[in-house]
């Protein structure tokens, strides 16, 4: 296994945490990945805030119909059930509770669970958008990331610096090294890569890890 997992990996993780019936909406981008990989025998409903439930996979290039698009503008196919609404009805089942899961990326999070996933700056997303509503909306909220930045900073962070999207909303995160769950305002390091000590985890992590038990190793497929 390399040194950190890739986008496709760390989103084939977080998939298998999704129960199956689940109602879950993935974030644009990265997030979109996770509906790629729901293991056998469990099947999710994906909502999309522009108003689409139960929809499918991407279609074929060359297939696609650019009137069935999710909140990303990317096409989507349609399955046996799949329902259409209104916008404001689908921020209405956002924010009255009825999705069970929202995954994110972000920027930073902090070991609060407050969540960063935009930016004022030149080359960030220029609005937080629905973002807010989900992470405060859904039932589970989960981010995955790079568990560093390109220049190798800290995501993880003790407090964000960046605009905050939401505040003590996430509770699992997924990146490229580690499991980590968010408790009592503290990160807890579940899984991390076999390859990676705890001490070379913490160096690349901006705030403490706590470790109240036996550390799994973070295994994934080569995909």
């Amino acid at each position: 296994m390399s040194s950190k997992l890739s986008s496709t990996q760390i989103a084939w993780r977080a998939a298998q945490d999704i129960a199956d019936g689940a109602y879950v909406n993935l974030g644009i981008g990265f997030p979109e990945m996770v509906a790629k990989f729901q293991p056998p025998g469990r099947e999710a409903i994906f909502h999309t805030e522009n108003g689409i439930l139960g929809f499918g996979e991407a279609p074929k290039a060359g297939e696609e119909d650019w009137d069935l698009i999710n909140a990303g503008k990317k096409a989507v196919t349609l399955k046996p059930g799949t329902a259409f609404f209104h916008h404001a009805d689908s921020f209405a089942m956002v924010r009255g509770g009825h999705l069970d899961v929202a995954i994110l990326g972000a920027y930073e999070v902090a070991e609060t669970g407050d969540l960063a996933n935009w930016s004022t700056g030149p080359r960030g997303v220029p609005a937080v958008g629905g973002a807010m509503d989900l992470v405060h909306g859904a039932k589970r909220v989960a981010v995955i990331t790079d568990h560093v930045t390109k220049d190798g900073k800290p995501k993880l962070v003790k407090r964000c610096s960046l605009p905050l999207t939401g505040v003590a909303c996430v509770t699992r995160v997924y990146t490229s090294l580690a499991v980590i769950d968010i408790e009592n305002g503290r990160f807890v390091l579940l899984e991390k890569l076999p390859s990676l000590s705890v001490d070379d985890l913490q160096a690349q992590t901006g705030a403490e890890l706590l470790v109240p038990g036996p550390v799994a190793d973070l295994l994934v497929p080569e995909l």
